[in-house]
């Protein structure tokens, strides 16, 4: 089988289409239709299967419609950095023990990453 017929055949992760869809409007930087998501993804799906996408993702408040002839165009309603925190908040506050699960993500971080969070921290100490 060649390297196109099973990257079609591969199996998708849970949410994995939706955040290819979220990327692709994030790198438009514009509204799209289901048709120009569908070309900019470029794998060959279907028609469909992206405007199926489109609407989940709309009704979970994640893109905004507007009306454009007979088509719709989406945008998203958050920046990937918005979204990206508050799924880390959600993920934590689904957790009976936060500590254990800080410290572990901590402990996973690159050394860049790790001084990034302690200037955070240390400036979110600061009175203002």
């Amino acid at each position: 089988m060649n390297a196109a017929g099973s990257k079609r055949n591969r199996r998708r992760a849970a949410g994995e289409l939706e955040n290819e869809v979220l990327a692709a409007l994030w790198a438009a930087g514009n509204s799209l239709t289901p048709r120009e998501v569908q070309q900019a993804l470029g794998e060959g799906l279907a028609y469909n299967t992206v405007q199926t996408i489109l609407v989940r993702l709309h009704e979970k408040g994640l893109l905004q419609r507007t009306n454009d002839g007979r088509a719709h165009r989406y945008a998203p309603t958050k920046g990937p950095e918005e979204l990206t925190a508050e799924r880390m908040h959600l993920l934590l506050s689904a957790e009976t023990d936060r500590r254990t699960v800080l410290r572990r993500f901590v402990s996973n971080l690159q050394a860049g990453d790790e001084e990034i969070l302690r200037d955070l921290l240390e400036r979110a100490e600061r009175p203002t």
